[in-house]
């Protein structure tokens, strides 16, 4: 039986490097293909990281791709011109065109996941949106790419859990290790192209998430303190982080926790309102249904006691929710 054993990795992130070091197969990573860090800035990728030096480091061949998109001609035929046979997609978060999917030998496989499992919740940002609806179990999918969104054939699945103490950047580091296990697990069916797909379920409708933006990280101080916490972690490191003002004054919050649902004296106070500072610079807010407990900040400015939370005017964006509540929607149409 032929093996197919020219692989590549499509990525640009931590999560990527991770792999390229712990992937524990008797195969080797030939190739890698990413982008170079202005198109990285550009683009704006959350926890990107130029992988060029360390990649060659371990004896990888880097392509830095024009675009992100891999749509340019340069990108499609110098990709092409490798003669890949699988490709492992992990921190890249774009679609791969059709015309480097077909020039593969056997494919590209990415990851995709959520809380309900494909069809259900394709599109951006499950992870975080997992997080902000207070979901406690995530499906990886180990899928073999086609044009559309999310939408190939299945080769494998691992469940996780979603704690109360998971954030954006733990949901990563799980999801990451999901992908790696499951690259582990099917590598040898994979590279000797002898290996079973499944499809999606087709009697259910496919939903998918909308994408965030940094700007979409802007606090609703009347959301009630639960719907917060979750907030906060969901849009944390690696991303940009949850932020309010204190007049036009920027803050921004990277942690916070529920400190209890009882108010201690504080219950006349409006929501969004610092009611105490700590020795150590954690600050407690009122909230709808409870205190929150910042714990970790950064502020020009040193917050006190009275002192308002606020959007300075800006708009709050809220997204459509389906009819279960969740914010996975029926493509248009």
């Amino acid at each position: 039986m032929a093996t197919f054993d020219r692989i590549a990795v499509f990525g640009c992130k931590a999560t990527t490097l991770f792999l390229l070091d712990n992937l524990n197969i008797p195969y080797r990573i030939s190739h890698l293909i990413t982008i170079a860090p202005e198109a990285g800035a550009k683009h704006d990728v959350a926890d990107y990281l130029d992988l060029k030096a360390e990649a060659e480091m371990r004896g990888i061949e880097v392509y830095q791709a024009r675009y992100y998109s891999l749509k340019h001609a340069d990108d499609i035929v110098h990709i092409n011109g490798l003669k890949l046979d699988i490709a492992f997609v992990m921190g890249w978060q774009r679609l791969v065109p059709a015309e480097i999917l077909s020039g593969l030998q056997i494919g590209a496989f990415g990851m995709h996941g959520s809380a309900a499992n494909l069809p259900l919740g394709r599109g951006r940002s499950p992870m975080n949106w997992s997080i902000i609806e207070g979901r406690q179990a995530f499906y990886t999918n180990l899928f073999r790419y086609d044009p559309g969104v999310d939408s190939g054939d299945v080769v494998d699945t691992f469940k996780f859990q979603i704690t109360s103490q998971d954030t954006a950047e733990t949901m990563h580091f799980k999801n990451t290790l999901a992908m790696k296990f499951l690259i582990e697990r099917n590598i040898d069916s994979l590279v000797h192209n002898n290996f079973a797909l499944y499809r999606q379920d087709t009697s259910i409708t496919p939903t998918y998430y909308p994408k965030r933006t940094p700007e979409d990280s802007l606090i609703d101080w009347n959301q009630d303190v639960a719907a917060l916490e979750r907030f906060i972690r969901a849009v944390t490191r690696p991303f940009s982080g949850a932020f309010t003002f204190v007049g036009e004054r920027l803050v921004r919050i990277w942690s916070a926790q529920v400190l209890d649902v009882h108010d201690f004296g504080y219950e006349k106070q409006p929501a969004g309102t610092v009611v105490a500072v700590f020795e150590r610079g954690n600050f407690l807010v009122k909230c709808f249904g409870g205190l929150l407990l910042v714990t970790n900040h950064e502020a020009d400015f040193s917050i006190e006691k009275g002192m308002r939370l606020g959007n300075n005017g800006m708009n709050i964006k809220y997204f459509q929710r389906n009819r279960l509540g969740f914010f996975d929607l029926e493509e248009e149409g």
